[in-house]
This record gives C-alpha cells, sequence and structure tokens, in this order.
C-alpha cells in the first residue's frame, strides 16, 4: 500500500468516525416517546421505589453510575423541574447496585431519564440528560393528560410531595 493510499484510508476512517460520532450526538438527550415501542409502551414501573416515593402526578426516574459524569448536573436538572411542578417527583436509580433494571429498562448509557405518568406507566425516555425544553414539554404533556379524567372535567393532583 503506498502512502497516499494509507493516508486516504485513515482520513476516511475519520471522517466516518466523525459523521457517526454527530449522528448519536444528535439523539442524545431528545425525548423518545414510549408509545412507539410497544415493549416499552406497555412497562410500568410500580417496584422500583417504595409507594411514597413516587409523585402523584408524575415521577422522574434516572438511573445513574457512580463513574456518570453527567449525573449531578442531570439530577439538579430534574429536581428543579420537579420542584416547578405540584405531584412531581424524582427517583434515582443506581445501576451498580441493580444491573438487572439496565437490561429490563434497556438503558444503553448514563444517565438515562424516564418519564412516568400517575399510574407508574413509562411515557417517555431521554437517553443522556435531558434538553431541558424537552423535558419540561414532555412532563406537560403528561400533566395535562393526568390533570383531565374521561369526563374531561379537571382533578386535583395533590399537594406538594416533600423529598
Amino acid at each position: 500500500m503506498t502512502v497516499g493510499t494509507a493516508v486516504g484510508v485513515v482520513v476516511g476512517i475519520l471522517i466516518l468516525a466523525t459523521i457517526i460520532g454527530v449522528v448519536l450526538r444528535h439523539g442524545t438527550g431528545r425525548a423518545r416517546s414510549a408509545s412507539g415501542t410497544t415493549r416499552t409502551s406497555r412497562l410500568r414501573a410500580d417496584d422500583l421505589a417504595s409507594v411514597s416515593d413516587y409523585g402523584s402526578a408524575a415521577t422522574l426516574v434516572q438511573f445513574s453510575t457512580p463513574t456518570c459524569a453527567r449525573c449531578p448536573a442531570t439530577r439538579r436538572l430534574l429536581d428543579a423541574v420537579a420542584d416547578q411542578h405540584e405531584g412531581v417527583r424524582r427517583i434515582e436509580i443506581d445501576l451498580a447496585e441493580h444491573p438487572e433494571l439496565a437490561r429490563r429498562f434497556d438503558v444503553m448509557q448514563t444517565p438515562t431519564v424516564l418519564l412516568l405518568d400517575a399510574n407508574r406507566t413509562v411515557r417517555t425516555r431521554f437517553g443522556g440528560p435531558p434538553r431541558p425544553p424537552e423535558l419540561t414539554a414532555a412532563l406537560d404533556a403528561v400533566l395535562t393528560a393526568g390533570s383531565t379524567d374521561t369526563t374531561g372535567t379537571s382533578c386535583t393532583t395533590g399537594t406538594q410531595e416533600s423529598r
């Protein structure tokens, strides 16, 4: 192989790696609706924590690991968002202590955030730190859907819960 061919191969590999990295980064932190996949849309998270840890209107579940560099910032973001909404709580799951949950919830990276409705059904998932506007929009959609019953009248979501 000539030097020119070797340089061309290296440049081609670098370009391909850059394209793959940009595509993967583009999807990080974006909301994915759980209704898009039949497995996730039926997935319930009743047994992740005690009953009192769940929010009465919605719950943000953060999957973390001890070595996750982006998890503390995600924790602060989720706490701030939960504090702004009545009946919303955050639960953090350490995957080092519960590795079986990574398989059950298809966690491929940390942080991964699941948005649960009042029935503890997974509605939205975020791979990577959630983008604040998308997190707020997804949470508002869950809270709006949960604030009306089948007759279209408003229901109360309860009082703000303490952590």
